[in-house]
């Protein structure tokens, strides 16, 4: 093992060699092209480094990439078409393009490969909205690299390869405004690929779009005239390619994963920096659809076009009540759930019949939902008659002899619910655990005004029930059978013994 050790190591520093000697060397090849164009040809020393099989020697030629063409485009040196009399430098804008290609090679390429690359196009973007690369007026046209941004995005959002995190490094350009717009504006309306799909979603979901106009102050490129008159310098039209290209994501069919991961941030991070927010709704009726955690995320969405862009929704509040099903207890989004179901239910201009049916379908689900759920159920149907007292009817009222209201009911204006009462809560007063039937217990004596502040139980685990048992400082002995066991199998009559022994 030992010689192959140290064949390693020699190789390492025989690459790290070549490297520093590979970076000087490229270093004397720009300042020769700088220097006179009858060296043009040197570019191919760079662009043989480029495709190299040591990443240090790629990097060093990026870098070479960068100082070449930032040089050139400076001097204003570079431009597009035929150079006059000097065929041989034509080579330097083939090069060029295939640096641009250097985001997707297809061999090794490592992540700081593709970082270098990508901080040299952006070097180049700069470059050329400063230093044109066409002849034209530009009183009369805006000056910016469209045409290198659309290629950039085009490799950032990869078919076949997680661009996750070089993404992610590319966030700090998309701070700029006329970056971030031209962009959000380069996303294209593709076919859907799951590793695409995800590409898509990264990148979209790291742009911060400003609030106001004012804001608007960091551009990469400073158009000489008429600079107020530019879109990337206008909110509005910020907004309408933010929209458009959301709206253009949201149509295609996506995995559950992806509309999870784009309800969550919906309301915060989208729908505020829409032009048309309603034009939503298509995509959060077909989200419901899908049922579980994704339908609650949907109606969140709709409850914000509800009450802050004026949706007319009249199915709300029965999708909701719907979506109360014994599961709702067990699942890992119940604290969410309860959350925002207290948020949706919070105002006092619900009608009563609405309230009460809210009430009574949580009581009836209550009398088979464990501990920590009741915690959050009993608190919770007090709030809602705190907040109705024409519901405390349900409270007063005798147990009936059979009970009208209408469990199976999806409608909870025919649930028949304030023919009911509460009389499941009665029943959880001799709940087997202490918490609950103490909770339960509430319901014999008036509600205090003051609602009860659900979110201390939200995230109570039976793991943290049972802590808090264990540490209670005195533990009454409490008989489990008449006949103590004395061995395994044994007590109790023997009735385990009768059926089971141990082999």
């Amino acid at each position: 093992m030992a010689p192959a050790k140290k064949r390693n190591v020699s190789s390492v520093k025989t690459a790290e060699k070549s490297a520093k000697k590979a970076k000087v060397d490229l270093s004397k090849s720009v300042e020769r092209i700088l220097e006179s164009r009858k060296h043009a040809n040197d570019v191919f020393d760079i662009l043989e480094s480029l495709q190299a099989e040591q990443e240090k020697e790629v990097i060093s030629a990026v870098a070479a990439c960068s100082e070449l063409f930032c040089a050139l485009l400076e001097r204003k040196e570079l431009f597009l078409g035929k150079l006059p009399g000097e065929e041989d430098a034509l080579s330097v804008l083939r090069w060029m393009y295939a640096c641009c290609s250097c985001l997707h090679l297809p061999w090794f390429i490592t992540f700081w490969i593709q970082e270098s690359a990508m901080c040299c196009l952006m070097k180049f973007a700069a470059g050329e909205g400063r230093h044109p690369l066409e002849d034209l007026d530009w009183s009369e046209h805006y000056s910016f690299p469209r045409e290198l941004i659309q290629a950039l995005v085009d490799n950032l959002l990869s078919k076949t390869t997680d661009n996750s995190l070089l993404i992610s490094r590319f966030q700090q350009f998309l701070e700029m405004e006329d970056v971030r717009y031209y962009v959000m504006s380069s996303i294209r309306d593709n076919a859907v690929v799951p590793v695409y799909q995800n590409n898509v979603f990264t990148l979209m979901s790291s742009i911060s779009m400003p609030n106001q106009e004012s804001e608007l102050t960091n551009f990469m490129v400073k158009q000489e005239a008429k600079h107020e008159d530019w879109k990337a310098a206008k909110l509005h039209e910020h907004k309408r390619v933010f929209e458009r290209m959301w709206l253009g994501f949201l149509k295609y069919k996506l995995p559950n994963s992806m509309y999870k991961k784009v309800l969550v941030i919906l309301h915060d991070s989208i729908l505020p920096y829409m032009s048309k927010p309603t034009l939503m709704i298509d995509f959060l009726t077909a989200a419901y659809e899908i049922g579980g955690a994704i339908s609650l995320l949907a109606l969140n969405g709709l409850f914000v076009l509800i009450h802050q862009h004026n949706l007319d929704y009249p199915d709300f509040y029965k999708k909701l009540y719907n979506l109360l099903e014994p599961s709702v207890f067990h699942v890992k989004y119940r604290a969410r759930f309860f959350h925002l179901a207290n948020l949706f239910l919070s105002s006092s201009h619900l009608p009563v019949y609405l309230v009460a049916a809210f009430a009574k379908r949580l009581a009836r689900l209550a009398l088979t939902a464990p501990p920590t759920a009741l915690l959050i159920v009993l608190p919770f149907i007090y709030n809602l008659i705190r907040r109705h007292p024409s519901c405390r009817v349900l409270i007063h009222k005798p147990k009936p002899f059979e009970d009208p209201y209408l469990m199976d009911e999806e409608d909870p204006a025919q649930c028949r619910a304030l023919e009911s009462s509460l009389w499941e809560i009665k029943s959880l007063q001799k709940h087997y655990h202490p918490d609950v039937a103490k909770a339960a217990l509430l319901i014999n004596t008036p509600l205090s005004e003051q609602e009860d502040d659900i979110s201390e139980t939200l995230e109570v685990t039976t793991y943290e029930l049972m802590e808090k048992d264990l540490k209670q400082p005195e533990l009454k002995s409490v008989p489990l059978e008449f006949e103590t066991a004395t061995r395994l199998l044994k007590g109790g009559g023997d009735v385990l013994g009768q059926h089971f022994c141990l082999a």
